[in-house]
């Protein structure tokens, strides 16, 4: 090989390097990546104290309340997400669950022909309105390891209802208990609070007013009282008496 054909070849080579390396500057500027100002990533967080309302808390209103305010219509219409495991009616059949036909102060797992759990038939009690109220509520809670797969009434006023309902569906319906005395909400303790606060603020203002009204009317008082007193003439005809 002659010096010529050893120099194309070095310059095919050298030109090969040099336009490799030229494409890889070009494609570096192209697709360049540039790492973030903080490591990580930002997850846009909702700011309660940024206008947004809370979930209101539901009032705590006594059951005895509740019961007497309830709906038993409103507890059927309720009940019905119930009828795929239990029946409601006189004589009805059991299903997944027991017939529910009296159950309010029926013993628990007291129900001819249901196999109940070991749960239930260890829990031993009565369905008062409220252990029903609280069964509903959570019942995996109040009876552990029950095989009732519910999750519960989170409202208390629909528990209330559904309760009026059941209490119907009996053939002597229990008596409903009496309404208990319910004090006043935080807010209108408040607004009577302010209002106390506000009576004796006024208070003194009062007795100021009381104070500068009194001299007045004892100085227009005390003119008429020097008009009663004895005349001059009187002092004059002392002596002829004498």
């Amino acid at each position: 090989m002659d010096s010529f054909e050893l120099n194309k070849v070095m310059g095919a080579i050298l030109g090969t390097l040099l336009f490799t390396l030229a494409l890889n500057i070009v494609s570096g500027g192209i697709f360049a990546s540039h790492s973030p100002h903080k490591a990580g990533y930002e997850i846009e967080a909702k700011d309660d104290k940024g206008g947004q309302k809370q979930a209101a808390v539901e009032p705590q209103i006594p059951l005895e309340n509740l019961l007497n305010e309830a709906n038993p219509e409103k507890g059927a219409s309720i009940a019905r997400q119930c009828v795929a495991c239990h029946d409601f009616t006189k004589g009805g059949p059991n299903k997944v669950g027991p017939n529910l036909y009296g159950v309010v102060n029926r013993d628990s797992a007291s129900h001819e022909g249901f196999n109940y759990s070991n749960a239930m038939k260890a829990k031993k009690a009565k369905w008062t309105f409220e252990a029903i109220d609280k069964f509903l509520e959570n019942p995996g809670k109040v009876v552990p390891g029950t095989s009732m797969t519910f999750l519960g009434l989170r409202k208390a006023t629909d528990r209330a209802a559904v309760i009026a309902y059941l209490n119907k569906q009996a053939d002597a319906p229990a008596p409903l208990p009496k309404p208990v005395a319910v004090n006043a909400t935080p807010d209108a303790q408040k607004k009577d609070g302010d209002k106390k606060d506000a009576e004796k603020k006024d208070a003194p203002k009062q007795k100021d007013a009381e104070k500068k009204d009194a001299p007045a009317a004892e100085k227009k008082e005390m003119p008429a009282e020097k008009k009663d007193a004895p005349a001059p003439a009187e002092k004059k005809d002392a002596p002829a008496k004498q």
